[in-house]
């Protein structure tokens, strides 16, 4: 069981590390601080959306199965 757990866990990092490389640059990095900003108040589209969500859902699979392997729970 444990097996199972840590290859869902390793397959959901992989998984997680492509969606935040999936995702668009939200600024101008430390050149945009001194910009007017405009660009960092734009509506996200459905895509981006949904990205967003999925990002979330693996963050939380693998945070979850990293506390859960780490404290020794299961057997």
């Amino acid at each position: 069981m444990i097996q199972i757990f840590s290859w869902i866990w390793v397959i959901s990092g992989l998984l997680l590390i492509l969606l935040v490389l999936l995702h668009s640059p939200k600024g101008d990095g430390m050149g945009g601080i001194a910009a007017s900003g405009s660009s960092m108040f734009n509506s996200a589209s459905s895509a981006e959306a949904s990205l967003n969500k999925i990002t979330w859902t693996f963050l939380a699979i693998f945070l979850a199965l990293a506390i859960i392997l780490s404290a020794g729970w299961i057997s």
